[in-house]
């Protein structure tokens, strides 16, 4: 029989109303990136201004490198928390503020002509990024200490597929948008759109029951802050090769961002296409991130994200080969597969490292420390896509998964794994 502390017995006591304020959470967030997608809606808006492909590239890596880079730097300061929710809530403020900008900015483009619209939609970008990397680490010490152990796939998992399922709704809505207004006015009511939904999904984080913890006082010295995180490198093997398997993660989906783009420029596909396409990704999201955590929790978490890694190389392959449009369906739910796999299977592996202690400061290394290969890897992808063409790109990603998913094989046990052989 598991004795129960009181914090455990509070967090058990607040699981269903934390569980449902924080699908709303997921729910409205999702909403809002339908109508601001990073692969689809924010990348046509940027392509509509430039047709650079390096630029187009940099949109994902933007996203990806601002959300991870600043999340060790957060660590200590977290980890010394006796409550997250403050700072998820202070920080988020800046993920979400710069899609209002965005707005303003597709509205304002014929006086703002083209250049200056670029560089301040990039800015936008970083802005967002950035601010979402700063809330990062807090919002994931947060989940993992209001949701038991045992439930943690299962509940990032359904938060993701209430995020896929207003997306998929969001995103066939933004295709109509596009479709009946002439630009830059249908993207600026697109990114309008998606501030309703970010302030929506504020409010329901803001709900958050969360009780104080009893953080340690180790990590407040800064030198025994950074020795305490060589140290975690130089003893876990197993955490380092789980850091090889998200750096080649990120080449094998590097060429999702080009999916959209090239499916308009090459095979004629129409903007409300795009948006049922959009659509079917997120469908297949919302069916997968709910199973998929379900079976991560009762099988095992590698053995998912293998499936999510089979999906990215089977849609990279589709895309390089096919010249029909249709296929592009496909293509598109296999992508959706997939970026359950690499995306919320990941996060939930790396929430199993560390303890309560120390899990703040593995969450701050696993992302942190991938940051750079997240940015650099779609410049690769757009570097090839605009001297070699897309498929250069896509076949990058199809090497880029079949390694990742040798070092899952082969290589890497997760700690629940490594726990049950121990016991």
């Amino acid at each position: 029989m598991v004795t129960q502390t009181p914090e455990t017995i509070l967090r058990d006591k607040h699981f269903p109303f934390n569980f449902l304020v924080n699908m709303i959470d997921g729910g409205a967030f999702g909403f809002a990136l339908g109508f601001a997608s990073f692969s689809t809606i924010i990348p046509l808006f940027v392509s509509s201004l430039t047709d650079s492909a390096i630029l187009i590239g940099l949109i994902p890596a933007i996203h990806v490198l601002g959300w991870q880079l600043p999340q060790l730097f957060t660590a200590q300061s977290v980890a010394q928390r006796k409550r997250y929710k403050p700072m998820v809530l202070l920080m988020t403020i800046q993920e979400r503020l710069p899609f209002l900008g965005l707005g303003i900015i597709a509205w304002l483009v014929p006086e703002l002509g083209i250049t200056t619209a670029l560089i301040l939609t990039f800015f936008m970008l970083v802005w967002q990024a950035i601010g979402g990397g700063f809330a990062a680490t807090p919002w994931q010490s947060m989940i993992a200490k209001i949701v038991p152990t045992d439930r943690w796939g299962l509940f990032i998992g359904t938060q993701a597929a209430a995020a896929s399922l207003f997306m998929s709704l969001s995103a066939i809505i933004a295709g109509v948008i596009l479709e009946r207004n002439e630009s830059p006015l249908d993207f600026s009511l697109c990114f309008f759109m998606a501030c309703i939904g970010m302030v929506i999904s504020y409010f329901a984080l803001g709900l958050t029951r969360e009780e104080d913890s009893h953080p340690e006082n180790t990590t407040r010295d800064t030198k025994h802050f950074w020795l305490n995180l060589l140290a975690i490198l130089k003893r876990d093997l197993n955490f380092r090769r789980f850091l090889l398997v998200r750096v080649l993660a990120q080449a094998a989906t590097m060429g999702f961002a080009f999916y959209t783009v090239y499916a308009v420029r090459h095979l004629g596909v129409s903007e409300v296409s795009i948006g049922i396409m959009t659509g079917v990704m997120t469908i297949v999201q919302t069916v997968a991130n709910p199973f998929m955590g379900w079976l991560g929790d009762h099988w095992i978490h590698r053995g998912v994200l293998t499936i999510g890694l089979l999906s990215a190389v089977l849609s990279s392959i589709i895309a390089w080969l096919t010249q029909s449009a249709g296929w592009f369906y496909l293509v598109y739910a296999m992508a959706g597969v997939a970026n359950v796999g690499v995306w919320t299977i990941s996060l939930t592996v790396t929430l199993e490292f560390g303890d309560d202690q120390e899990r703040p400061l593995y969450i701050g290394l696993a992302n942190t420390l991938v940051a750079p290969t997240a940015f650099i890897i779609p410049l690769m992808g757009g570097w090839l896509a605009d001297s070699m063409g897309y498929s250069a790109a896509f076949v990058a990603s199809i090497i880029g998964g079949l390694a990742t998913i040798f070092v899952l094989i082969f290589m890497l046990r997760t700690p629940k794994e490594r726990a049950k052989i121990v016991s």
